[in-house]
């Protein structure tokens, strides 16, 4: 029991690390928006992530691929396409349209996303506390996307693209706890690191070709020191160090940890945003972020106790 709970206390650990990166994603997302196209972020992030670790772990990933399955294969793509090529066009294209405080809050729908989806997906019980989140979490949003009425449709485009983001991040959450179990039954586990690289270059090539179209030679000669950190910071923490720890805290934690877990990337968003860029959120987005919040808590709730079961298997 105790290996148990020593376990659970490292994923957690893990997580809590993993996402307070991944809240850093909105912040370099718009400075970066600001001088390069959508997909010449990506390709350019990641390509110097790859360049980076491949001399690292050349010999790892060389042995994991070579004994990797086409299931094997098919779950990185999707874990590619939604957590790193979806999860980032849709956000890059949303923040230029919304605030970076109001982004990262909408972020936190993603515990509730999750708990929706693996209900319906992987048939995991849905307990009060899930559901209760998952209302809370409604409320949270009608409350952001009524929180002034000067809202345009420009902005709700720009959150309802966030919230694509969110969707995006809840599938990867998912494929990826379930691609860690097939493979810890099979003793097939992957490297952290190399899963993280396998991703990475998946969703790297996915955004090659469009990032042809936006002259990123062009774009990234014009770049100055800040705009090349901040790809590096995308690139190496935001991507490599953040998807490293979460493939190492999401094989030890359940799909309802993950999902609570995952609402410290947006509160991180939501804070950096208020003391970095300066921005002023109302009330109402305020008082929608702690229903969302609150969402969270009640979703991870699981983790605390026994509740009883709404919805079995």
């Amino acid at each position: 029991m105790q290996v148990n709970d020593n376990r659970s206390g490292w994923g957690k650990a893990y997580l809590t690390g993993a996402f307070v990166l991944a809240g850093t994603s909105v912040i370099t997302g718009r400075l970066l928006g600001q001088h390069l196209g959508t997909f010449t972020i990506q390709a350019g992030s990641l390509g110097i992530m790859l360049a980076v670790l491949l001399p690292l772990y050349g010999g790892r990933i060389i042995r994991a691929v070579s004994g990797m399955s086409r299931d094997q294969w098919a779950g990185i793509l999707l874990q590619a396409f939604f957590g790193m090529f979806a999860f980032r066009c849709f956000l890059l294209y949303g923040l230029p349209l919304t605030s970076a405080g109001e982004a990262g809050v909408l972020l936190g729908t993603t515990p509730a996303i999750t708990a929706l989806l693996a209900r319906l997906v992987l048939k995991e019980p849905l307990y009060q506390g899930a559901v209760r989140g998952i209302l809370c979490t409604v409320a949270g949003l009608a409350l952001i996307q009524g929180g002034g009425g000067s809202l345009s449709w420009s902005h709700a485009a720009g959150n309802l693209l966030v919230l694509g983001a969110a969707a995006s991040e809840a599938l990867f959450n998912l494929l990826a706890k379930n691609r860690q179990s097939l493979d810890a039954i099979r003793n097939k586990e992957l490297h952290p690191m190399v899963q993280t690289f396998l991703v990475s270059a998946a969703a790297f090539l996915f955004s090659l070709l469009p990032a042809i179209a936006e002259r990123p030679v062009q774009e990234l000669a014009a770049c100055g020191f800040r705009e090349w950190m901040a790809l590096v910071w995308y690139g190496l923490v935001v991507t490599a160090v953040s998807y490293a720890l979460f493939y190492r805290g999401v094989k030890r934690c359940d799909p309802y940890v993950t999902a609570a877990f995952s609402g410290v990337a947006p509160l991180t968003s939501m804070l950096v945003a208020v003391w970095l860029l300066q921005e002023q959120l109302g009330w109402k987005q305020w008082l929608g972020g702690g229903f969302i919040m609150l969402g969270i808590s009640l979703i991870g709730s699981r983790a605390q106790g026994k509740l009883s079961v709404i919805a079995k298997v």
